[in-house]
């Protein structure tokens, strides 16, 4: 009995969900690090989007035309681990070094496709397009 139990470990990692990645190439002004209008630091990759040290979510679809991605919660997150997030993003304007925004439009869904499929952001009112409150604007850290 005591060696069932890694197989059934390594069985279900290998269960895991699947990358939905397609061979896209995401835009050079989403990746890097950044810090948000309330000091939040961030920093994202193709597949990773880190919120400072606490909320770690891997990027599991990307979808370029309607201006998101959605990904799988880090099971180490404080909170709603293992569950799936949707963040909306649309690049500025004449906001000086803040050149896009994000709205994170759902945190805790139970599915990649329960979070693909929700639709709450407003890009034409981006001050209060994100669930009544702003997008958060980005601008990018330099060192």
């Amino acid at each position: 009995m005591k060696h069932l139990i890694p197989l059934l470990f390594l069985v279900l990692l290998s269960c895991s969900v699947p990358e939905d990645k397609t061979s896209t190439v995401i835009p050079e002004f989403l990746t890097g690090d950044f810090e948000d209008d309330y000091g939040i630091t961030y920093s994202i990759s193709d597949s990773v989007f880190m919120m400072e040290e606490h909320t770690k979510i891997h990027i599991r679809n990307w979808n370029l035309d309607e201006q998101f991605f959605v990904g799988q919660n880090d099971s180490s997150n404080i909170y709603d681990p293992l569950l799936y997030s949707r963040i909306d993003w649309m690049p500025f304007e004449d906001m000086g070094e803040f050149k896009w925004g994000f709205c994170m439009s759902g945190y805790n869904e139970v599915s990649l496709d329960s979070a693909r499929s929700i639709q709450t952001a407003d890009r034409d009112n981006p001050k209060s397009g994100c669930n009544g409150y702003p997008f958060s604007r980005m601008k990018r850290i330099t060192n």
